[in-house]
């Protein structure tokens, strides 16, 4: 019986095959999670032709911006607790029904047959289902790719792990622009084979590694933490819409009501954990100075960079790609390809800082990369807005490199900090705190741009349509409409001004006058300059946030991993027990 119980453990050669077959579909699932949360964002305009909706109209904001954040709240919300399920019944049972339910998700969305509202509410609703099912995948991914390297190797999976999925968002935009002109159901359609194969194949070769220890669902916990997490995430998609007179709703009764709420259950959340016995979120990991050092500069680093993209698209949508020739329909693609750098430098650089921190220590790469960071951010506000194309390409492949420096590193620290028992509970707090900062990141970044345009975009904008014969009137309307309008507008790659202006305005208009203002330079004069004020503001907000990364990434200590271990009661024991791995 010793001898069958000794033959059926896995060999040297097994586990070396093993990590590797882990690594490959683990990095496939999370590929697809990140690739879908942008693939819509460029292949919106399509999507919402095909559902024949005007986003722009004040009354469908609604559903443009919950098309665009729905995926993000309902992942961020869930992975905690589905992490926790991970580490009670099974890390990659989770996963394994994370790839079905995603999969799932994805035909149904190809299969849309309603228009208008009642479209948009299926397609929002099935973008939800398939945002649990990517909750399920990126919640146990970390705890799975742990489980199957030894401590010395774990950084460069992490890396690669982490940086694919990363450069999922920005592979996705380039994915969205090539499939939505074709036919905008072929964005969801594309996940269905590709999640089906990594279902299969993560059912047949996934195995559990870690000894799952059942307990009792923390349910007032769960609850608690979900629905303030929410509340706060819906005030933010409030909040950047305007309210009144006011350019936003952040001073709205709605939005501080939401924001008061949120708050609330969050406090009472935490009330409850510390008396639970057996919480969600294990309060204890954050005596782990690494775990804890880590997980803030992993939420920094995204507050820092998750309205990046956005203000990128924007930026190459709505000024520089017009004034280089190229027509509103075309810049969505274009968008996508032209920030190809930014995908490049992190891949090169990620899983290369991830294998030299194995060997040299996580600190001094995470430091630096947000350092970079910081200095990327610092020469894009130096560009002017009708930048040269090497000098932005430059500036983006360091932006991209500097992520890579910091996230496979970082990653790595924090995981290899947890207890081995605690990795799904860990890992998926920190990748909430991710995935919350992006959100809370778009909401900052959008504020901060709406408030740089409402400064002096209506009256440039009034002046510049009245002298091209738009009646006073008109132009006033116009140049009044909420700035995220706008900036919806050129985002979604509309020709701005034709849109806004509408059929009406631009029938009085003379032939000269009319090509003038829906030309492809046009807009991009008049809003430079207070796009320009707005994008000071957001980079400023992302060096700040990128600085204080790095000042909490020297903080979590210089020390080996075996020389760090601390005293967190019951976490003791296992915590050495994960180092000696």
């Amino acid at each position: 019986m010793r001898f069958a119980a000794a033959s059926a453990r896995p060999t040297a050669d097994d586990n070396d095959r093993y990590k590797w077959i882990a690594l490959s579909n683990v990095t496939l699932g999370v590929l697809l999670a990140t690739l879908d949360g942008s693939i819509t964002l460029i292949a919106m305009p399509d999507i919402f032709r095909g559902i024949h909706l005007d986003p722009l109209q004040p009354a469908n904001s609604f559903y443009l911006l919950w098309m665009i954040l729905g995926f993000l709240v309902v992942s961020s919300v869930l992975i905690v607790s589905l992490g926790r399920l991970g580490d009670m019944f099974g890390r990659v049972k989770m996963y394994n029904l994370g790839f079905v339910i995603y999969t799932v998700a994805s035909l149904f969305l190809t299969v849309d047959w309603l228009d208008g509202r009642s479209g948009a509410m299926y397609l929002i609703g099935f973008r939800v289902v398939q945002g649990v099912g990517a909750a399920f995948l990126l919640a146990n991914a970390a705890a799975i790719i742990t489980d199957a390297f030894p401590v010395h190797q774990r950084g460069m999976a992490l890396g690669i792990n982490n940086i694919v999925g990363v450069s999922g968002m920005f592979v996705g935009l380039v994915l969205g622009g090539i499939l939505a002109p074709i036919d905008w159901r072929l964005v969801f359609l594309i996940s269905v084979p590709v999640g089906l194969f990594g279902t299969v194949w993560a059912y047949l070769k996934l195995q559990e590694r870690s000894k799952p220890r059942p307990a009792r669902i923390d349910w007032p916990g769960n609850i608690s933490f979900a629905l303030g997490l929410i509340l706060i995430m819906v005030s933010v998609t409030y909040g950047i819409r305007p309210y009144g007179h006011d350019t936003t709703g952040w001073g709205s009764p709605r939005v501080l009501a939401l924001l008061a709420a949120g708050t609330a259950f969050l406090a009472a959340f935490l009330v409850i954990e510390r008396y639970a016995k057996a919480p969600m979120f294990r309060l204890q990991l954050f005596r782990i100075r690494a775990f804890t050092f880590g997980t803030l500069s992993t939420f920094l680093s995204a507050i820092a960079r998750g309205g990046l993209m956005f203000m990128l698209i924007i930026w190459l949508q709505g000024i520089w790609l017009p004034q280089h020739g190229y027509n509103f329909t075309e810049t969505p693609l274009w968008a996508g390809i032209y920030m190809l750098p930014l995908t490049l430098g992190m891949l090169l650089v990620g899983p290369a800082s991830g294998y030299l921190s194995d060997r040299f220590g996580s600190r001094w790469f995470a430091t630096g990369g947000m350092i970079g960071s910081a200095t990327s951010f610092l020469l894009l506000a130096l560009l002017p807005t009708d930048f040269p194309y090497v000098l932005f390409a430059l500036v983006l492949f360091l932006q991209g490199a500097s992520m890579g420096m910091f996230a496979s590193p970082n990653r790595a620290a924090v995981m290899n900090s947890l207890p081995t028992a605690e990795r799904g509970a860990g890992g998926g707090m920190n990748q909430t705190f991710q995935n919350s900062a992006q959100v809370l990141s778009i909401g900052i970044f959008f504020t901060l741009m709406i408030i740089g345009l409402a400064s002096s975009l209506p009256a440039t904008m009034a002046a510049g349509l009245t002298a091209h014969g738009v009646s006073g009137v008109a132009a006033q309307r116009i140049a009044h409409l909420p700035p995220v309008s706008i900036l919806f507008a050129a985002f979604l790659g509309y020709n701005p001004l034709a849109h806004l202006a509408g059929p009406h305005v631009l029938a009085s208009l003379s032939a000269t006058n009319y090509a003038t203002i829906t030309g492809r330079s046009f807009f991009a004069h008049l809003i430079s300059p207070s796009f320009r004020t707005g994008l000071h503001e957001a980079f400023a907000f992302a060096i700040g946030a990128c600085l204080i990364a790095a000042v909490a990434s020297l903080a979590r200590g210089g020390r080996s991993a075996a020389a760090t271990v601390v005293a967190v009661g019951p976490l003791a024991r296992e915590r050495r027990a994960a180092i000696q791995q």
